[in-house]
Formats: structure tokens, sequence, C-alpha cells
């Protein structure tokens, strides 16, 4: 049969974890015309990628991959774990070279040995037996007798799971461990024994389909598996983080709280809109076009986006910025710059505010200079630090209204009642803005929730609104404030361990001789 020119990449999606993406499984998928989804869960993964024009989608239930494929086209087949490694996956690329596809494998981190990893669990022993369960085992089935044996299954699988384990190991009291959603912010593991698998699911109260991963041996159990519990140690493991946030601030904070184990929430608490007159904005591009200035200073990220909206609807595009310098407030905004193709001149070290970028720009040399003009396009409420600063160093500003930010919609009900009620861990303010509009649109957090902020402007409107300062960042910035949130976490539990107490949640914690519903349950469980 004669080869189509259509190619297949099977795309390794490993664990599950956005992180875990292999740099070769994101190129593919930033080059595929399609990516073919085998679950909804898995669209998660692919946030924070720029695919540009291609289309995402679910494979429908009774369609073929073949159908997807389109002449010279690139389709992405996404595959939990590793492709090769999956009898589904393997079965199906092997049809596509039948039909006469070229495919491409594009190996990513197995489930099988990852969801261990994360549950602390080494598989160095010489014997190591990995078996995952997609339908209900046969009756004579039989696992190794010694060695580590990881069992990956749905809830629903776990009596057949302990049936099998007792046939085929020594004893009943071998150590065992139980561990539901591996890899995520919820995950959670609980030591038990062979003999007890099925009961030890059954008392977490999961869904019968849930993903279960029992490890039996050695591996499973004591001091080793102590030492290696990396994952579920970490300093803000299981926390529920609420981060307001105005549109262009989320991306680094969540993401470096992430690396803490943080569980982050996102509240919007500013809409932005197009300015009510546009007349300011389309003299700007034709001054930009004419060659008016020498530089354009942005101090939003959404000010980047409003530009390059205004830019793209007069019919041009990047090129238009040939020869201008480019400045960006802060890595968020140098980040949407980037995302347009532009870098940015000039990015504070110091301070990452208007301010500060005033503090780092060059003077205007009238020698070296050609044009004395800076474009500053900001938002409707923004001061005039950043104009007067530049003034001061001898440019000529024009400042315009890019946008207007108005005060978000509520959150949902639910989200108002954790927010009133402590559910809530921590909530993380990255300016003023974000406080006075989460209390406007959703009630002051309650007591118990640890409240940390930027820098001491923001901490002032925090006192102001009768909000208790826990945490405030060394600089203002939001990697250096998810790090200081970590810091909180790590002395609190120090200090706890101290006083032989539990490492319990924020908001976790019994409040005036009640316990909260979660940490009853969590107690009956352990």
């Amino acid at each position: 049969m004669g080869m189509h020119r259509g190619r297949i990449a099977f795309v390794g999606a490993g664990p599950g974890v956005p992180a875990l993406l292999t740099l070769a499984a994101v190129e593919v998928l930033q080059r595929a015309d399609t990516v073919l989804l085998a679950h909804e869960e898995q669209r998660e993964l692919l946030r924070d990628l720029d695919l540009g024009d291609a289309s995402v989608t679910l494979m429908a239930e009774g369609s073929t991959l073949l159908d997807h494929v389109v002449d010279d086209g690139l389709v992405a087949v996404m595959v939990d774990g590793d492709p090769l490694m999956d009898a589904r996956a393997t079965a199906l690329a092997r049809e596509c070279t039948k039909a006469g596809y070229d495919i491409d494998v594009i190996p990513g981190i197995p489930r099988k040995t990852a969801m261990a990893e994360f549950a602390g669990v080494s598989l160095s022993d010489a014997q190591v037996q990995l078996i995952t369960l997609h339908d209900q085992v046969d009756e004579d089935s039989h696992w190794a007798p010694e060695g580590t044996l990881v069992v990956i299954g749905a809830a629903s699988h776990m009596p057949e799971v302990e049936r099998i384990a007792l046939a085929s190991r020594p004893s009943a009291d071998e150590p065992a461990l139980v561990t539901v959603r591996a890899g995520s912010t919820s995950q959670t593991s609980r030591g038990t024994t062979v003999g007890s698998i099925a009961a030890t699911v059954t008392a977490l109260a999961v869904a019968d389909d849930t993903t279960v991963v029992v490890v039996i041996g050695r591996s499973a159990g004591g001091q080793e598996r102590a030492q290696l519990d990396w994952f579920e140690s970490k300093p803000l493991f299981g926390w529920k983080v609420l981060v307001p946030r105005t549109q262009d601030q989320a991306g680094p904070l969540v993401r470096r709280l992430a690396t803490y184990g943080a569980d982050t929430h996102l509240v919007p608490t500013i809409a932005v809109e197009p300015p009510r007159t546009p007349q300011q904005m389309d003299k700007a591009v034709q001054g930009i076009v004419e060659g008016r200035y020498q530089w354009i200073a942005f101090t939003s990220a959404n000010a980047v986006r409003a530009l390059r909206e205004k830019v793209i609807s007069w019919g041009l595009d990047a090129r238009v910025f040939s020869g201008l310098r480019l400045a960006a407030v802060g890595p968020a905004t140098a980040e949407a710059l980037l995302q347009w193709g532009l870098k940015a001149d000039l990015l504070p070290v110091e301070d990452q505010s208007a301010a500060g970028l005033a503090a780092e720009f060059p003077a205007f040399d009238e020698l070296f200079d050609p044009i004395n003009r800076v474009l500053v396009p900001k938002a409707d409420i923004a001061t005039d630090a950043l104009a007067h600063g530049l003034v001061d160093l001898g440019w000529e500003v024009e400042d315009v209204v890019a946008y207007r930010t108005v005060r978000a919609a509520p959150p949902p009900l639910d989200t108002r009642e954790m927010i009133k009620t402590g559910q809530f861990d921590a909530v993380v303010f990255t300016s003023s803005s974000t406080v006075r509009n989460l209390v406007g649109i959703a009630g002051k957090p309650h007591n118990a929730s640890v409240i940390a902020v930027i820098g001491p402007q923001t901490a002032a409107t925090c006192r102001e609104h009768g909000l208790r300062v826990d945490v405030q960042a060394e600089h203002p910035s939001a990697i250096e404030l998810a790090d200081a949130l970590a810091r909180f976490a790590e002395e609190r539990r120090d200090q706890l361990a101290a006083k032989g107490k539990p490492n319990v949640r924020p908001s976790l914690k019994p409040r005036r001789g009640r316990q909260p519903a979660a940490l009853r349950r969590l107690q009956e469980n352990s």
C-alpha cells in the first residue's frame, strides 16, 4: 500500500501533570494541525501552550483516528504515560502503519513508574512488576511473589487486586501503600497491608472510577518510604490558595505556587474593556507607523494586548515595531510581548513597578537618541509615576488610555462561601486593587485564612479592610510572594512539630472548640 502524506504522532502525555510534558512533546503539539485527546482531562495539559490555529478535539465515541488525518497535516494523538507502554495506543499505531501512514512516537514519562514515585516509593529493587488494569482481571491471574509490585487500576478493581495479591504474595501482613489522585495537589496516601487494601480504599471514600495506585513490598512502608516522601511533604502541599487577580498577573505566581504543592483557585477581580473613545489609540498607532517614538513603555500585559489588538485592526503586525525600543514593567508584561514575537529591551531588576521602571529607564541623550518621545499605553486608573519619571529624564511622554478596568462580576456562590467560611488556607494579594475588589465582590476572607501580600502598600490596604497580614514578600514580585508563603508554611510546620501537634492546614485548624467537617473526615480516614 502506498504511503499517505499525512503524519500521525503518538505523544506521551506522562502522568497527567503539565510540567512533566517533555520538550519533544511540547514541540510536536505546537506544530500539530490537530490534537486528539483521549479524555477531557488531557485538555488541562495544553493550557499554557501556544497551539496557534490547531484544533483540539476529543476523540468521539465510534470515530476512528484516521477520520482526523488530512494530507500534509500533522495529527498529535495524546496518550497517557508512554505511548508504547499502552496496549491500546500500540494497537492503534499498528493500524496506522498498515493503512500507509507515517507515524512518530514521542516517549512520555510512564504513569506506572511516575505515580509510584509521587507517593515516595523507590523502584530500585532488582525485581519490579508493573501492572495496569483496564478491565476486571482473570480468575487465574498471578503476580510476582517477591520484589516490588505496582498495580494501577480503578477503585472498583481493588477487591480483585487484594484477592490476587493475597494469592500471590507470602503474607497478608506484607506492607502495602494505597495512593489516590497521584501527582495532583489532592494526592492522598495511606499505609496498609496486603490483606486490607480494599478496606483502605473504601475508607478513602473515592468514586469507583478513581485511579488508585497500590504498591506492595518493602518500598511501600517504613522508614525508607518516609525518607522519600518528597511530594506530600512540600511546604504548601494540599493548601487551597485563593489568588484574586487581574488578567495579567496569575501565570508566574500560580506556576511558582504549584512547585510548592499548592492547589490554586483564581478569582478575577478586574475586567478589562476598551477605552470609551478610541481616537487616542488610533493616533498612537499612526504615530508608530510614522516613526514618532523612540520607546514604548508597557506597564501591564493588558496594555500589550490592547495595543496588539489595535495594531491588528489596522491590518498591521509586529513588523510595525521595527526600530523601536520596548520596555516592560515585569516578567508577565515581557511574556505578553514574547507571545507577539517581541523582546523587551528593558526590564527592571529591582522594583518591578511603574516607579521602578522609571528608576531604571535611560535618560534622553540628544547625541544618541534620534527621537525624544516615549509612548505609554496605560489603564484608565493608572498613576502618573512613570510619566513623571520619564519627563524628569528628559523625555517627552505621550500616555494614552489603552483600556479601562472595571470591577469583575462576583465569583460563584460556592466560592464566596469558601472565602467567608475560611475554607481557603491562604489568600494571596498582588495589589491594593485586588484587595478592594475581592472584598467588594465576594466579602472579607475569614480570619482562619493566611493573608499574603506582595508589598507594603498592599499590606496597608489589607489592614484598612480589617485583614490581618501574615506574609509579605521581601521584594514586590510574584515569585518572591510565593516563596515567602512557602517559607511561612515551613516555619508553621516546624512550630507545630515542636509542640507535638499535627501539621494540619490552616483551613482544618479547630476553631473555638469545634472541628471543621473536612478535618473530622481526615481523622476518620487516617
